[in-house]
Formats: C-alpha cells, structure tokens, sequence
C-alpha cells in the first residue's frame, strides 16, 4: 500500500484479510496455500483475502475480477506474481501510472500513481468462477472503497465479471435501473448515471495475451485512454 494510507482504508483492507463469508472460498485459497505449485514450494503462501492496492487519491480504477491462486494468493497483493501482473504492470509504467514495471512480492517497491487497483472478489476461486452469491458476498468491499476513493472519475474494468461489478455497485445505489445499455466489449465506454466513465478492456490473462486477443498495443492504448478521461 502507498505509504499515506488513510484510516478508513487500513480499516477496510484489515476486514478484508480477515472475511470468512465464503466457506468454498476460504477453502479454496487454504488448501492451494498448502499444496502450492511446484515452481513456489519454498514460498511461504498468503492464503487469505486479498486487499486492494494503490493510490487512494486515484482518479483511475482498475476492477480485476479476483486473485490467481498461485499469484495473489501467494503474494497477498492484487496481479503481483502471476502472469496478468507480468503483462499489465509494464504497460501501467509505460503509461506513467506505476513506478516500476516489475511487481513480485508486495515488499519491492511499487508504487501507483494516480491509479487503485481493486477486484468483483477478494478471495482465488476455483476455476476463476465466483459464484453469484459470492460476488454479493464481497460487495459491500467494493461499496465502501467507492465510497472512499473521492477522486475516482474513471473505471477500467478488466473483463465481464468486472465489468457487471462495476454496473452492480451503481444499480445498488439506485441510480442504474437496468444494465441493458451496458454492452461489454473491449474499448467501450460508457458516462455512467454515478458521472464515472466505465471502460471495459478484455482481462490480462494468459488466455487473453497468448492468444493474441489481448495484444500490449490494445493495452497500452486503454491505458492511455484512462489517463485522458481522467484529465477531462
């Protein structure tokens, strides 16, 4: 976390660590902290909810969909460790909004400038699949951060699940009837009724780059985009 956390943040992500609302998920993300990967059997596993990360004075908000299990996971910080993270944090540097390009564990020294990284879900899902009841169930995370993150004026959302979350934070708070309008597809963007811009990006998963369907040039340029709405 940047080093000027403000209270109520460090209260929020406190809870997070400690929320057992999920008993596939607490399952879940224990048992892989136990049986870890081969590659990381020496690594001592964060096995909990991950809390979000960033500057809390951001202006961009990145909504991912939940932790990797052997990425977050492990690491206990959002896309750090995993192959996402190996793509995204390069481009979130090349576009000024990451000090570094490398993110490896949560003690080497990145820092987020003008950006918050946060998730639909806090804990690893089997299959990367929350269930409808536990994206309710981590909810009221996401409501609170929005509630808190004042400057917020443009939302990236990385892939479908994220992308409903967003949409469902603004139906809850009764300005959204309906998210018909709401059309996911990479490169869209919508003002919504909050006055936020929500821009949709397809995710950074290795199912996603090695494909080919999500190039780094369409990365950077959602990134860039994010940058100019913010400044609008």
């Amino acid at each position: 976390m940047n080093s000027q956390t403000p209270h109520w943040l460090t209260v929020l992500n406190r809870e997070v660590v400690a929320c057992v609302r999920c008993p596939r998920l607490v399952a879940y993300r224990e048992q892989i902290a136990r049986e870890k990967r081969r590659a990381y059997r020496d690594h001592e596993y964060w096995g909990k909810p991950v809390p979000s990360f960033g500057d809390p004075e951001a202006r961009v908000l990145v909504m991912g969909l939940a932790p990797g299990a052997h990425g977050s996971n492990r690491t206990g910080r959002p896309f750090t460790g995993d192959a996402s993270g190996k793509f995204m944090f390069p481009v979130l540097y090349e576009t000024g909004f990451a000090n570094q390009p490398n993110a490896t564990d949560r003690n080497d020294g990145l820092i987020l400038k003008d950006l918050y990284i946060t998730a639909a879900v806090r804990c690893a899902p089997p299959d990367n699949k929350p269930t409808p009841q536990e994206l309710t169930n981590c909810s009221h995370f996401l409501d609170r951060e929005m509630t808190g993150l004042e400057n917020v004026k443009v939302v990236v959302a990385l892939g479908k699940i994220g992308f409903d979350a967003y949409l469902n934070y603004v139906k809850r708070r009764g300005l959204l009837a309906s998210k018909k309008a709401y059309i996911f597809k990479h490169g869209a963007s919508y003002r919504l009724p909050d006055g936020k811009v929500l821009l949709a990006s397809y995710h950074p998963s290795n199912q996603n780059t090695q494909t080919g369907k999500l190039t780094r040039t369409m990365f950077v340029k959602i990134f860039k985009q994010a940058a100019r709405l913010a400044d609008e």
